[in-house]
């Protein structure tokens, strides 16, 4: 049996017969509760107080919105939701802000654009929250000015810096990255991601030199950004070997697209950052589907519009027998990349008013489409028929855009 304890200012403790390691723990916890109610209060230091913040915040129905996004539905809109906040100069429920500096922790260098846009969306509060929790001092972090956030900074801070330097001076931008290459291996896809902003003709250059590095990301990247630029001489290499994949036939039921996919993979295609090194003749179905599919990917859409004659919307419905869910694939990737809204929607709108996608391939494309798409096409009236999955996104982000520009008072 333990041993009663003695509590100053407690009657004393009767045995208990019960398990003696509760006892014990009991009497302990007695002991610290006395200890504590007897110990003089620590000097307490009021917080800092935070810098007021003007900015009206958003309506009640675009922060249950956020909240929703936050807690995992149409979780990728969430860049879209900040940035549409932050044009219209309204900001964020303060209760939402912890859950999004950690999102935004949790997101690091592989989206320094989240970074910096839960950065500028929470404002002064969300500078005050992370002078007092060092988890979240990127927003701190990208208070850095100057030269000292491209040769100090993290690879967001570097990012912000080469961004604001590309607005103001894009030939300076384009020398700075040419002379960091060499030895900045893993920020080469953040500078290609710069470039993608405002990209101009002035820009082939460095992204012609981008394909011969050795990282697939990097040759990736670089075609697809080479792929938007009209008139590049990559854009016209993919769209020769594109051309010799489809033909437009005029049958007795209509027009139609005859499609031929390549047999072999040409000298010059991993140079292209199209496909890593392999086997030159494609022996399977699939190999031929996969290839066509990163070639029409990387091909210029008005490749399509010039060569047939035909608008997207006209492309988009034209029938292609099995080979209808590859053609869909590449031109989603394609207008995705070449941020081309006439074929984003015209691929939308086939699948609104067309046969519904049968395959997970179209049904993924499609996903991605309606994240892009116009928001009118989410409009009830704007979508009778959709696949659940797709009208789910777009009635989603309709709605989202709705309740931001509604009077955040409402």
């Amino acid at each position: 049996m333990v041993p009663a304890v003695a509590i100053p200012g407690l009657p004393p403790a009767e045995d208990d017969p019960g398990d003696p390691a509760a006892v014990l723990l009991d009497r302990a916890a007695l002991a610290t509760a006395a200890r504590r109610a007897g110990r003089r209060p620590d000097r307490v230091e009021p917080l800092p107080l935070c810098e007021p913040d003007p900015r009206p915040a958003v309506s009640p129905a675009a922060a249950r919105r956020l909240t929703r996004i936050l807690g995992g539905e149409h979780p990728d809109l969430l860049t879209e939701w900040l940035t549409a906040a932050t044009a219209r100069g309204l900001r964020p429920p303060p209760q939402l802000l912890p859950t999004l500096l950690d999102r935004a922790r949790r997101a690091g260098p592989a989206d320094s654009g989240l970074t910096r846009l839960v950065a500028d969306a929470g404002g002064p509060r969300a500078r005050w929250l992370a002078d007092l929790n060092p988890d979240w001092n990127f927003v701190i972090a990208q208070r850095l000015v100057g030269d000292d956030a491209w040769r100090l900074g993290d690879t967001a801070q570097r990012r912000s810096y080469l961004a604001d330097l590309r607005a103001r001076d894009p030939r300076a931008a384009r020398e700075l990255i040419a002379a960091s290459w060499r030895g900045a291996s893993r920020d080469r896809v953040m500078f290609l991601s710069v470039l993608a902003d405002n990209l101009t003709a002035a820009d082939e250059r460095l992204l012609e030199n981008a394909l011969a590095d050795p990282a697939d990301s990097v040759r990736s990247w670089a075609g697809y950004l080479l792929a938007s630029l009209p008139g590049s001489a990559f854009g016209q290499r993919m769209a020769a070997r594109a051309r010799g994949f489809l033909h437009l036939h005029q049958g007795t039921h209509g027009m139609r697209l005859i499609v031929s996919p390549p047999a072999r993979r040409d000298a010059w295609m991993w140079q292209d950052g199209i496909v890593s090194r392999g086997a030159v003749v494609l022996a399977t179905q699939a190999d031929r589907a996969r290839l066509m599919l990163e070639v029409l990917a990387r091909t210029p859409l008005r490749t399509w519009t010039d060569e047939f004659g035909l608008t997207p919307a006209q492309i988009a419905i034209l029938p292609a027998g099995s080979w209808a869910p590859v053609l869909l694939a590449g031109w989603s990737r394609a207008a995705i990349a070449q941020r081309d809204h006439g074929w984003i929607d015209a691929l939308i709108s086939r699948a609104l008013t067309g046969p519904p996608p049968g395959t997970a391939a179209e049904i993924e494309a499609l996903r991605q489409l309606a994240r892009r798409a116009d928001p009118a096409l989410g409009a009830p009236d704007a979508r009778p028929d959709a696949p659940p999955a797709i009208a789910a996104v777009l009635q989603f982000r309709y709605e989202m855009l709705k309740e931001l520009g509604d009077d955040h008072g409402s």
